[in-house]
């Protein structure tokens, strides 16, 4: 009888072993698989800003345009889109280096880099929209441009070695980009392609998706493109690029390019895309300074 008694106690203490691990294997499950779950996160950068003006024509600057776009498009991804996370490189007229933008995106594990920008050329009449990739393209006037946007960097101090001797306006400096793997070229080039597709049905000139070598989006490790809305060179783009309705047609080109996107590559194929920020207090901070 001893044994029995013996046996039963062994036995009423491994099922409350059981039952114990049981129940917190059940707690810590859904706890577990909401750590893994990721908001889609995406990183909006607007071009120049602060003592960097950008491209400036007829009294008006690129970085003034670049803003308020790229605010724009924050306002209508996150109106169409709650559970996604939008974060902003600046919301306000700041300098943020290259490098710290990217690094930026990096930081907040962004599942998308969009890199807002307005184009410029010593010709009155060059006009239309593109969205680039990173890669190079031997073409000169995609090397010309990519050589535009990454002289920003003369601005930031001690840049030499930053950079690691990357000079903006040596060609010799880009030839590392035809050696440089993209992981998420096509993912960058569907993004792109849904993007030119909106600005197309705006009735924007097609100057279609490209390819550059832009230090802000070689530096990211996810899909990245970035947009030229227009020619502030050219007097007729200009006036719609400062006009309050150009702004919100051309925001919300981008974000319903990206809402194509994203219904068709990512929310229907990757479920850890669902959101879990209903559980916890929403964030404010969505600026980089």
């Amino acid at each position: 009888s001893e044994m029995c008694i013996r046996d039963s106690s062994y036995l009423m203490k491994s099922l409350v072993k059981v039952f114990l691990t049981i129940l917190l294997v059940t707690i810590a499950c859904p706890l577990d698989m909401l750590a893994q779950q990721k908001a889609y996160t995406i990183v909006i950068d607007a071009g120049h800003g602060g003592h960097d003006a950008g491209a400036c024509a007829f009294g008006r600057k690129e970085k003034d345009i670049n803003l308020a776009v790229a605010l724009l498009t924050r306002k209508y991804i996150e109106q169409a889109y709650p559970e996604i996370k939008v974060y902003m490189t600046r919301s306000t007229d700041v300098f943020v280096g290259l490098r710290q933008r990217a690094n930026f995106a990096n930081k907040k594990k962004a599942d998308l880099f969009i890199s807002i920008h307005t184009n410029s050329a010593p010709s009155p009449s060059a006009s239309g929209t593109e969205t680039y990739v990173l890669g190079l393209r031997r073409a000169n006037d995609n090397l010309a441009v990519s050589k535009r946007e990454n002289q920003v960097i003369l601005l930031e101090k001690d840049y030499k070695e930053t950079y690691e001797g990357f000079d903006p306006n040596s060609t010799e400096s880009y030839i590392i980009f035809e050696f440089m793997q993209n992981v998420h070229l096509t993912a960058s080039i569907n993004v792109a392609s849904e993007v030119q597709k909106s600005f197309v049905k705006l009735g924007r000139g097609n100057r279609s998706v490209r390819q550059g070598p832009f230090l802000v989006i070689r530096e990211t490790a996810m899909p990245s493109i970035l947009v030229e809305l227009g020619f502030i060179t050219n007097k007729a783009e200009s006036d719609y690029l400062v006009s309050q309705s150009g702004r919100e047609q051309l925001a919300k080109g981008i974000a319903d390019g990206f809402s194509r996107y994203y219904k068709k590559y990512i929310r229907t194929t990757s479920p850890k895309t669902v959101s879990y920020t209903h559980l916890r207090a929403h964030e404010t901070g969505r600026n980089l300074v």
